[in-house]
């Protein structure tokens, strides 16, 4: 049971209503058991529909072994067929009695429904770009397209453990040209519709597509990786001249071509334009901001409480940088001019950054040994952390984490971008680690992959920003209450900026998509009020301009996780426990905030 204490488990709701759900799931007919049936025929729908997906979750083989030698099919035509599929499905499960489930089918039958009413309500509307979890009006982008993602993937997920597996890698290089001219038929259409992003997201992935183009084929990703797993593998034959092939008859054509189609956008875009500028704009980023929080917050409100939250944590952080002898200047500007304190920047070498990462993977470590003050239950899989891949660094998120693998054949890896390491003072890496590896994202996504008593389908298919963000901002909050920072004299001050990094990117993400604000405005609000360096900061404001609404899951996420543990403590007094509370909230899998609010709600009232 994933290294669970199973006595803490059992007096979760979670833990009680999943165990008693297995009797009713055993019954022939029963409500439980249709629902089950069907949320695993949606799962193995999805793992056979995408490639991509069958090999981040090992399940490439057998009867998939094809997948393996595949790339999704992104096309317009492919977008509409899953539109429609979950056109019924929705159908399907809202047929269903949900007064007749298990509480913890409720629970699956309640996300489920809300996550595929969404792609049905936000695909009937929105007829470009992605509106999936996340809104991203742009097919292509410094952050989205084939052309990015493919490179990554194959070099990071496909394994090669013979000469199939090898063939398969060359497979997907030739499919690679062909997503990419998927990619380029859909943004031609959408910019038809007049979508058409701001110059600055043109210039970027211009940028990227020529530091995979501007070199000799045989040097590019593409050819040393296959070299590589091959030479690991003991697989005799000249992967390297085959690949180089591949890349310089078919994958630089296409990215030629999309090279060429994007300096054509780029002579119509204008310089400053966020979704408000996109086919009836102002609606579209409303949608965005309740897809991405899933909550009902409108930007106003989402803007207005970016900037309360902000004055309350500078207002803390400015107690905590007087009291250290820094009181000249604004609170960011006294957290820049510790930025550039000698002993918080690494070196800009290299060996800076090697630096870097061994302290990051040395503190995770300690972070583990502490795990067990407030948790009962704690993942098997293990968490590295990586760089970004170089060729990706300048349009890429200053962060990102990759689940592990489910057969425990690729660990699990949170990527920092260390194109400046400047960008990253020492002070709040540990903070950054807490967020990304444990308790944050690494806990909470292992724990619901790992779990055998949520449907696959909750456990893999789908996720929501807004809860797995805003658990990992409450990671951060309880880390600090562990005392995970209390080795660093700056360990407060570092959770505290972090915290208010959050809380100005509901500022600045409302105020560029609402308000109408430019990439200099929304930068210049960044350096101000956190005191990140203007290269980090402009990183992050490009990132807000290409995917609306993703920015202010994370601290709408926060605002919801502590309101609800404080509930949870209010009502309950002596009776609440930190370690089933966890169990409770953990293991019953990611969902929307508004499912949270109701799942907490049932669960104290079990323990009341």
């Amino acid at each position: 049971m994933n290294d669970l204490d199973r006595r803490g488990f059992l007096a979760t709701t979670a833990g009680a209503a999943l165990l008693t759900a297995a009797p009713a799931l055993a019954q022939a007919g029963s409500e439980d058991a249709r629902l089950r049936a069907k949320l695993d025929a949606i799962f193995e729908t999805l793992v056979d529909d995408s490639p991509r997906f069958a090999t981040s979750l090992g399940k490439d083989n057998g009867k998939r072994a094809a997948l393996k030698s595949q790339l999704d099919d992104n096309s317009n035509a492919a977008k509409a067929r899953r539109l429609e599929r979950s056109r019924t499905w929705l159908k399907e499960l809202k047929a269903m009695d949900r007064a007749k489930l298990s509480p913890a089918s409720k629970v699956d039958y309640d996300v489920v429904v809300y996550q595929q009413d969404q792609s049905v309500r936000n695909g009937d509307r929105w007829k470009f770009g992605d509106v999936g979890g996340n809104f991203r009006p742009y097919v292509i982008s410094q952050q989205s397209g084939a052309y990015s993602s493919v490179p990554d993937f194959l070099d990071s997920q496909h394994r090669v453990a013979d000469a199939a597996d090898a063939e398969a890698y060359l497979s997907r290089l030739h499919a690679f040209a062909g997503s990419m001219d998927e990619d380029l038929a859909r943004q031609r259409a959408d910019v038809a519709q007049g979508v058409i992003p701001p110059d600055f997201i043109c210039d970027l992935s211009i940028g990227q597509m020529k530091a995979l183009r501007d070199q000799p084929a045989a040097q590019t990703i593409l050819v040393t990786s296959i070299v590589k797993k091959a030479k690991a593998a003991n697989l005799p034959g000249d992967w390297e001249s085959r690949a180089t092939k591949i890349v310089t008859a078919e994958v630089f054509p296409a990215l030629d071509r999309q090279i060429a189609a994007m300096r054509a956008v780029r002579a119509k875009a204008r310089p400053d334009v966020g979704a408000w500028a996109l086919p009836n704009g102002d609606a579209y980023y409303a949608d965005a901001v309740k897809a991405s929080t899933t909550t009902n917050y409108s930007p106003q409100e989402v803007h207005q409480l970016g900037l309360d939250q902000v004055a309350e944590i500078s207002s803390r952080l400015h107690t905590i940088l007087k009291g250290r002898g820094m009181t000249q200047g604004s609170v960011g500007a006294r957290l820049m001019a510790l930025n550039n304190q000698p002993e918080q920047v690494f070196p800009a070498n290299d060996a800076g950054r090697a630096e870097m990462l061994k302290y990051l993977n040395d503190h995770i470590g300690e972070v583990y040994k502490l795990l067990p003050k407030a948790f009962n239950t704690l993942p098997k899989a293990k968490v590295e952390v990586r760089r970004v891949p170089v060729f990706i660094q300048d349009g890429a998120a200053n962060g990102y984490y990759n689940s592990a693998a489910p057969d425990g054949s690729r660990p699990a890896a949170f990527y920092i971008n260390l194109k400046e390491t400047s960008d990253w003072p020492r002070y709040n890496l540990w903070t950054l680690a807490h967020h990304e590896t444990v308790p944050g994202h690494h806990l909470q996504i292992a724990l619901a992959q790992e779990s055998t008593l949520i449907p696959p389908l909750r456990r893999y298919g789908f996720g929501f920003s807004a809860f797995s963000e805003g658990w990992a901002l409450y990671a951060e909050q309880l880390a600090q209450e562990m005392g995970a920072n209390d080795a660093d004299p700056w360990g407060e001050a570092g959770f505290l900026q972090s915290f208010l990094f959050r809380a100005a990117r509901l500022v600045t993400d409302t105020g560029i998509h609402a308000k109408r604000w430019g990439r200099a405005r929304a930068t210049q609000y960044m350096v101000d009020t956190i005191g990140n360096t203007p290269s980090r900061a402009q990183r992050e404001v490009e990132r807000y301009f290409a995917g609306p609404g993703q920015a202010n899951s994370y601290k709408v996420g926060h605002t919801v996780w502590a309101k609800v543990r404080a509930d949870a403590k209010a009502k309950l007094g002596p009776k609440f426990d930190l370690k089933t509370y966890h169990d409770a909230v953990l293991l019953s899998g990611a969902m929307p905030l508004t499912v949270l609010e109701r799942h907490v709600s049932e669960w104290v009232a079990t323990q009341a």
